[in-house]
Formats: C-alpha cells, structure tokens, sequence
C-alpha cells in the first residue's frame, strides 16, 4: 500500500483556503489503497508532522478543518535526493512514495514548493517548477497565450518601479484608462483566490483599488472590463509527456460550468465564506459546439504553459457578441466541497476518489519519465 503525503497550510493570503482543501482531499483519500501522512506548513512557513491524531479528527467530522499542530520533536526537514524518506523529523523520517500538495498561493503554486520537492526527487501531484512559477504571474501567462495565438483579455501591466516613479505612475494610470476606458479590474499578477482584485468604475475607484493591489504584490494586472459570463474548464494530463498507453498522462478537459455570482464579481467571499455566494451551473448553459470550443481551448492553454497533474482554466464569454478570451489558469485550484474543479470532473463521469487516484497516478508517471532523463554524459 502506498503512502501519500498531503501538505497543507502554507505562508501565503490562502492559508484558511488550504486547510478547506486539504481537509476535503483528505477525506477522499481511498484508504483501501493508500496511507496518509499530514504535513502542515504555518503562516511563518514551518513545516510539522501531524499526529495520527488530526486525521482521525477530520475523517471522523466532516465539519472540521484541518489545523496545524507545531511539535517541535515533529518539526520537518527536506532531504535532497531522500526520495522516500526526504522529509525528516527528529523522531525519524516517514516512509513517503506520493507528495498531494494542497497549498495554495505563494510559496507552493508559484513553484517553489515544486522546486525543493523536485531537489528531494519525489513525486508529487501537480505542475513542475517552471510551469507552476509562469502560470502563477498572471501577465507572464498571457504573454505565452498570446504567442501561442489564444485569446486574452486586453490588459495593461503596472510595477512598483512605475508606482514609485509619480510621473511615469500618472502617464501608465492615464494610458490605461485611454486603452481599456472605466471601468476596469485591477488584480495583483501573483495572487490567487481573487485576494487583493477588485473592480473600478472611475479614477478615485481605480486609484484606490491599485493601492489595494499593491498591498499584495509588486506586479499589478489592470484588465478591460467585460460584460462577461465566467465558465470555468476542468483539464488533467501531462502536456510534454502525453501517451496512449498510459491513460493519466493524456490531456483532457472535463464538461465546463458558468458561476454566476450575486457578488459584483466572483470574489474571495463568494467563493469561500458566502454559501450563497455564486450558483454553479454544470455543465454551462452553452451549445454542443461551444462546450467542445471550451475544452479544446483549455487544452491549448494548458499545453501551453507545459501544465501537468491538474489545472482550472477560467474564461470570459463577452455577453454582448459571444467572443471567448482566456482569464487565468489555476494549477492548484481550490478542493473545497464546494469548488468548482471537482465538480465539473464529477459532472463528466470522474468521482472525487478517482480523480485523487487518477491524478496520484499521473505524478508517479511523470516522475518515472524524469528519472529515465540523462544526468551525465
């Protein structure tokens, strides 16, 4: 039986958020077939063991959340090159062959969790470190999108350099409103869940709401505003390493959903703190044909970036003539019993434990293709 390691936690705006995900996922774990190992990561970023205590605790209610218990004796340390013993405590190292990686945010899905795992030479769920860092800057990602000729809202970067910098900060602010006209959203280019995004219908509105944005980074996303229908697509697979004869590492999109939020727009409230938030509806309310343009171009998306494991790509459809552009791609997305990654797999026909199972499968593929990768001349 193998042993999976659920992390959790994380220093980022989204902890709360991972603990809900990671909660979720743990609970769906199929414990016929694996073992589950809880490593929780504080908001000062240290890791710990959990007790076989804080497990029996959410499997046995579903409405508790996991939380992180900090023993200094259960403290973990990383191994380069450990593999299955890479996570170290002074009580000894956890036999560990699969690494689900539940947090959100900076300091996991920007790559750099990615990246000490991969030093460790473990699988885990998820995309790499290069496609995880790219896909976490917002802009960045566009910038591939467009290269690759798939559609994206129109949009205006703007950095500290620029905010620090009155007359240049005066000449982008009036440039944007010249380009996307009022009003428009403005969202920090490396944050998820919609922290620190909000919407401007005129300048005052818009000064402010950069303010806010830089609270949270130091590259502000300052995009058009469009009449839009938010539906989301669901895609599993491994872009670089797709193979029939092995079914996991196959890029698929699932049946898309359209989130119509009572919210102004689909903020952090309506999606993790207002039941009544959002309405989901999946699959959307499109035809056969833009339910199969939907998916195709979430796969393009997703391949890309070099997307692996798992990805929610989020799209705009502009009310007025029907055009379809690109948002954003999520790489970790939200797990919650209420999120809509798994509820669109679901909605095709792939049950919440599969889609655990199927995506735990597909990291140890990839990594068995890694580890079959020259080192050395």
């Amino acid at each position: 039986m193998k042993t999976v390691a659920v992390i959790y936690g994380g220093k980022s705006s989204e902890h709360e958020v991972s603990l809900v995900s990671a909660s979720s996922v743990v609970r769906n774990i199929d414990r016929s077939k694996f073992n589950i190992e809880l490593i929780g990561i504080t908001k000062e970023g240290r890791w710990y063991l959990q007790p076989s205590s804080e497990l029996d605790l959410v499997l046995g209610d579903p409405k508790t959340t996991l939380k992180v218990n900090e023993d200094s004796d259960r403290e973990v340390w990383v191994r380069p090159a450990g593999k299955a013993n890479c996570f170290i405590t002074a009580k000894g190292s956890p036999n560990v062959d699969v690494v689900f990686p539940v947090v959100h945010g900076t300091f996991c899905e920007d790559g750099t969790l990615q990246g000490l795992l991969d030093t460790a030479e473990i699988p885990y769920v998820g995309c790499g470190c290069m496609a995880s860092g790219i896909t976490m800057d917002k802009e960045k990602t566009k910038v591939i999108w467009n290269d690759a000729g798939l559609p994206v809202v129109p949009y205006v970067l703007m950095t500290r350099t620029i905010l620090n910098d009155s007359k240049k900060y005066d000449e982008v602010f009036k440039a944007a409103i010249d380009k996307l006209g009022l009003p428009v959203f403005v969202k920090p280019c490396n944050a998820g869940s919609s922290v620190g995004a909000s919407k401007a219908s005129t300048e005052k509105e818009f000064s402010m709401a950069l303010a806010e944005a830089f609270m949270w980074d130091d590259k502000v996303l300052i995009e058009k505003s469009i009449n839009a229908r938010e539906v989301e697509c669901s895609v599993t697979g491994i872009a670089t390493l797709e193979d029939e004869s092995k079914p996991s590492s196959v890029c698929r999109a699932y049946l898309p959903g359209e989130i119509l939020p009572t919210h102004t727009f689909y903020d952090y409230d309506a999606k993790y703190n207002d039941p009544d938030g959002a309405k989901l509806q999946i699959p959307a309310n499109l035809s056969e044909e833009e339910i199969k343009n939907i998916q195709n171009t979430a796969v393009e998306a997703y391949r890309a970036v070099d997307a692996s494991g798992l990805s929610r790509v989020d799209f705009f459809i502009d009310k007025d003539d029907g055009k379809i552009y690109l948002n954003e791609i999520n790489t970790l997305p939200g797990f919650t019993s209420i999120s809509m990654f798994p509820k669109m797999c679901d909605a095709s026909g792939l049950k919440y434990a599969d889609l655990i199972e199927l995506l735990l499968d597909e990291a140890v593929v990839k990594h068995e293709c890694k580890e079959q990768l020259s080192t050395s001349r």
